[in-house]
C-alpha cells in the first residue's frame, strides 16, 4: 500500500510511514467481523437476570375457592401463571451468553476492522501523543488541530500517561485504549482512529 502522512499533535506533517498490507490492507472479511463483534458484546452481558416460575413464588398453598358452587371458574393456586401476581412462564433465567471463536478469526476481525479504517481514511498515524496538560480543554484542542474534535475517536498508544487519562476522560466521544487493549468493537464504533508509530509497529509485529 501507499505511504500515509505521520503527523505530531499539532497537526503538521513529520515524515511518512509505510504501514504493513498484511495488517492494514486485507480485502476485510465482513462474515467474521460480524461475529467478533456479536462475540465481545454477548460478553459483556451478565446474564443475571431471573423471574420466578409458579413454583418459586410464595404462597398459593391452598385452593382459593372450592372446584363446584360458586359460579366462578374453577382455580387450584393463587400463583397460577394467569393471576396477577403469578409465575412466570417462559421468563428468563440466569445463563451464560459469552461464546467461542478461533484465534485465528479473531485476529482476521482485528485486521478487517483496521483495514476498513484505512480503506475509509480515517485513520491518523502521530510520531508520539504527549500532551503535556492534564486539563480536557487542552485536549479538545489538541483533537481540534488533528482535525477529530467532533467525531467519535479512539486513541491507541504505546504508553499512557496520567495526562492522557485525565485529559480524555471527561470526553464522551473519546475512548483511550493502551495497544494492548485495542479491540474489533471499539475501532468499528469509531469515526475516526488515532494511533502512534510505535504502537503501529507493536501491532504489526503482533498481527503478521
Amino acid at each position: 500500500m501507499g505511504k500515509l502522512s505521520v503527523l505530531n499533535i499539532n497537526g503538521e506533517k513529520v515524515k511518512d510511514i509505510t504501514l504493513n498490507e498484511n495488517v492494514w490492507a486485507i480485502k476485510p472479511n465482513d462474515a467474521v467481523l460480524y461475529d467478533a463483534i456479536i462475540l465481545t458484546r454477548s460478553s459483556q452481558r451478565q446474564g443475571t437476570h431471573s423471574t420466578k416460575t409458579r413454583a418459586e413464588v410464595s404462597g398459593g398453598g391452598r385452593k382459593p375457592w372450592r372446584q363446584k358452587g360458586t359460579g366462578r371458574a374453577r382455580h387450584g393456586s393463587i400463583r397460577s401463571p394467569i393471576w396477577v401476581g403469578g409465575g412466570i412462564v417462559f421468563g428468563p433465567k440466569p445463563r451464560n451468553y459469552s461464546k467461542k471463536m478461533n484465534r485465528k478469526e479473531r485476529r482476521l476481525a482485528l485486521k478487517s476492522a483496521l483495514s476498513y479504517k484505512t480503506i475509509e481514511n480515517n485513520l491518523i498515524v502521530v510520531d508520539k501523543f504527549d500532551v503535556e496538560s492534564h486539563k480536557t480543554k487542552d485536549m479538545i484542542k489538541t483533537l481540534e488541530q488533528l482535525g477529530v474534535v467532533d467525531e467519535n475517536v479512539l486513541i491507541v498508544v504505546d504508553e499512557l500517561t496520567e495526562n492522557m487519562i485525565l485529559g480524555t476522560r471527561n470526553l464522551e466521544n473519546v475512548i483511550l485504549l493502551h495497544v494492548d487493549e485495542i479491540n474489533t468493537v471499539d475501532i468499528v464504533s469509531a469515526d475516526k482512529m488515532i494511533i502512534t508509530v510505535e504502537a503501529v509497529n507493536m501491532l504489526e509485529e503482533v498481527l503478521v
